[in-house]
C-alpha cells in the first residue's frame, strides 16, 4: 500500500463533467488501493459541498479555491514569462507549499499527475511520476485557433505552441505519461518522439450501472413531444460550437419533416449563445440534477461535435442508456464502437438529417440499435478493467490492498 499523491485541476467529484467523470473514477480506484494524497483546486462553489466525499476517500485533501475570472486575468502573466497562460492560471503558493511539507513529510512515495498544468507541482519532488495528459491540450488550443478571429487566434497558437513545448517536458521527466484514445496517443508520440516509447493509451470507462434503463423512470418531455438530446457542459466552446450548428443546418430540415421534435440542450452553465437558441423547436434546461431521464427517453441522442478531442463521456453515457446515438466521425472513431451496428456517424448536415429520419421512421430499429451499443458499452468500457493498465505501472510503489 503506497502513499500516492493525486495532483488534479478540478475537484474529481461529482463526475459531471468531461475531465471529472475520468478524475473521479481515477480517485475512487487508487483509493481502494493506495494511501491518496488530493492536491486539487475547486473552481466552482456548488463542489464545496462535496468536500466531505471526497476526503471519506482520502488520507489528506488540500483544495485551493480558484475563481475563474481572476485566474484568467492571472495568467496573462505568462506572456510576460514565456510560458502557456495555463501554468500561470493553475499556479497557487498554498497548494505548492502544501506539496511541499507533505514531502518532507515522507508520506509521497509517487505522484499521478492529471492534466499537464499540474505537473508543476511534481518537480522536484525525486520521487517516481507519473501523468494522465488525457487529451493532447496543446493541439485542442491550435485547433481553437483556426476557428477564432484574431486576437484570439494568435492567442490560441501561442498557447498550442508553448504548451506542446512544456508537454514534451513534462512526458520527458515521467516514468509514464497517458492519453484517453488511441489517437491521442500516437498524436502525441508523433509530436514527442523522444518519449514515444513511454506513452501509453488508458480509455475512459462508463458506470454502465448507474447509466442503466429504468421502466420506472418518468420523462421529462411532452407528450406530444419528439425529443432530440444533446449532453455536455454548454460554457465549453465545442459544445457550444455544436448545438448552434445543429439548430442552425440540421433542425430546420427535420421540423420540415416531424413538426413535433423538439432539440433540448441539457447541461450546465449555458452560454448566452446557447441559451439565445430556446424557443419552441429548442429546450435548454442548464442544470439538471439528473441526466438519466433526458437520455432514456429520448428519441435519439446526437453529439454533433466538429471540434473534439479524445473520448466523448456524452456517447458512452448515452450508448450505456441504451439510446440510439448519432455522432460525429470524430467521436465514433475514438471508441471501439462499430458504426451502423452499436451507433451512427455522421459529419455534413445532410448525414445527419438522414441518419435521424432513418430512425425516427423506424422505432424497432432505432431500438435495436440502442441495444447494441448497450451491449457493447458492457463489453468494453467497464472503469475497473480500463484502469487495470494503471495498477500495472503503479505496482512498483508497493503492494495494494484488495478492494472492499
Amino acid at each position: 500500500m503506497a502513499e500516492l499523491l493525486f495532483l488534479v485541476h478540478r475537484l474529481p467529484y461529482p463526475p459531471n463533467k468531461g475531465d471529472k467523470v475520468r478524475s473521479c473514477h481515477l480517485l475512487k480506484h487508487l483509493a481502494t488501493r493506495h494511501h491518496v494524497h488530493l492536491g486539487t483546486f475547486i473552481d466552482d462553489p456548488d463542489d464545496e459541498q462535496h468536500l466531505p466525499t471526497v476526503r471519506t476517500l482520502c488520507a489528506s485533501v488540500h483544495a485551493s479555491r480558484l475563481h475563474p475570472r481572476r485566474a484568467r486575468l492571472g495568467s496573462l502573466s505568462g506572456l510576460l514569462r514565456n510560458e502557456p497562460l495555463t501554468l500561470a492560471y493553475y499556479r497557487d503558493a498554498a497548494l505548492d507549499a502544501w506539496v511541499r511539507r507533505l514531502r518532507a513529510s515522507g508520506k509521497i512515495d509517487g505522484v499521478l499527475v492529471f492534466s499537464s498544468s499540474m505537473a508543476q507541482y511534481a518537480q522536484d519532488l525525486n520521487v517516481p511520476v507519473w501523468v494522465d495528459f488525457v487529451d493532447v491540450d496543446s493541439a485542442k488550443w491550435t485547433d481553437y485557433a483556426g476557428n477564432h478571429r484574431w486576437p484570439m487566434s494568435w492567442l490560441y497558437r501561442r498557447e498550442g505552441v508553448q504548451l506542446l513545448s512544456y508537454e514534451r517536458s513534462v512526458a520527458a521527466q515521467a516514468r509514464y505519461s497517458f492519453f484517453a484514445t488511441e489517437k491521442e496517443t500516437e498524436l502525441f508520440r508523433g509530436l514527442a518522439p523522444e518519449s514515444a516509447a513511454r506513452v501509453a493509451p488508458i480509455c475512459n470507462g462508463v458506470d454502465f450501472d448507474y447509466f442503466a434503463p429504468d421502466p420506472g423512470r418518468a420523462s421529462p418531455f411532452g407528450f406530444d413531444e419528439l425529443p432530440l438530446v444533446f449532453t455536455g457542459a454548454m460554457d465549453y466552446w465545442p459544445n457550444i460550437d455544436a448545438v448552434c450548428w445543429f439548430v442552425a443546418e440540421m433542425l430546420p430540415a427535420l421540423r420540415q419533416r416531424w413538426p413535433a421534435l423538439r432539440f433540448h440542450i441539457v447541461g450546465r452553465n449555458p452560454a448566452p449563445a446557447v441559451r439565445a437558441l430556446a424557443g419552441d423547436a429548442v429546450s435548454v434546461s442548464g442544470t439538471v440534477p439528473d441526466v438519466r431521464p433526458y437520455l432514456q427517453h429520448a428519441a435519439a441522442v446526437v453529439a454533433p461535435l466538429r471540434l473534439a478531442r479524445g473520448i466523448q463521456n456524452k456517447v458512452l453515457e448515452a450508448m450505456a442508456m441504451a439510446r440510439p446515438v448519432v455522432a460525429a466521425s470524430v467521436c465514433t472513431e475514438a471508441i471501439d464502437a462499430t458504426p451502423g451496428r452499436h451507433l451512427l456517424s455522421a459529419d455534413a448536415p445532410s448525414e445527419y438529417v438522414h441518419a435521424l429520419s432513418t430512425l425516427l421512421s423506424h422505432p424497432a430499429q432505432a431500438q435495436a440499435l440502442g441495444q447494441a451499443g448497450r451491449l457493447q458499452v458492457e463489453q468494453a468500457y467497464g472503469w475497473d478493467g480500463q484502469l487495470a493498465a494503471l495498477d500495472a505501472h503503479l505496482a512498483a510503489l508497493g503492494a495494494p490492498r484488495q478492494a472492499a
